[in-house]
């Protein structure tokens, strides 16, 4: 039987950076949303959303710039438009505590387990890099998955491109966010943001490849 508490574990450290926002409720249960900033080795920030039951922690005291240590899950839902769903990503929080340690904001790691579920898109960039993403499927109860976007590089990249949809992987990583410009039809053009697992370890049950190069 699979085990659904621990085929998605995020532990991550972060400076709050936004006020607390209503997410949803569930049987009375109040649930909040927070951007935490995560801090890459190349001292530069990933902006993450969290999401947070009144349950856990005093949310009056979630104030901006405090440091929080989270685990969790990184999950996904399909918010629906008039014209097209769309994927919306966020770490869902288990336990949560404050921290006066500086040193946890570079604590940033992912472990999943899933199912490739659509064909990896491999590429090489202009310098020579190979880079594959991959979109996996990891189980939740209740019969509901969580979507994942992930990115591979170098021997990991090359080594998924031909891997079939319904593949069983297994990844460690970290969370990280991306800037990124979309078109209008109307011609704007507007910044968003997408979040994805860059991935430093990667296997099959058949077969391990490990890259641990650090960026």
């Amino acid at each position: 039987m699979e085990n659904y508490n621990t085929n998605n574990i995020v532990e991550i450290g972060g400076i709050i950076c936004s006020i607390p926002e209503f997410s949803h409720e569930i049987f009375g249960e109040k649930f909040y949303k927070i951007s935490i900033k995560s801090k890459r080795l190349s001292d530069s920030y990933d902006i993450l959303p969290i999401i947070v039951s009144e349950r856990l922690i005093d949310i009056e005291k979630l104030d901006i710039d405090k440091i929080i240590h989270v685990v969790g899950q990184f999950r996904s839902y399909n918010k629906q438009d008039e014209v097209k769903s769309k994927l919306i990503l966020s770490i869902f929080v288990k336990e949560i505590e404050f921290s006066d340690d500086e040193n946890i904001l570079t604590l940033n790691n992912s472990e999943l387990i899933g199912y490739i579920c659509k064909k990896p898109i491999y590429r090489k960039t202009p310098l020579g890099r190979e880079i594959a993403d991959v979109l996996i499927a990891v189980n939740r109860s209740y019969k509901k998955s969580d979507y994942i976007p992930c990115i591979l590089w170098g021997r990991n990249a090359k080594f998924c491109e031909n891997l079939s949809v319904g593949t069983m992987v297994k990844i460690s990583g970290r969370i990280q966010s991306r800037k990124y410009e979309k078109k209008l039809e109307n011609g704007e053009v507007i910044e968003k943001v997408a979040y994805e697992v860059s991935v430093s370890k990667f296997s099959t049950h058949q077969e391990k490849v490990e890259n641990n190069i650090e960026r």
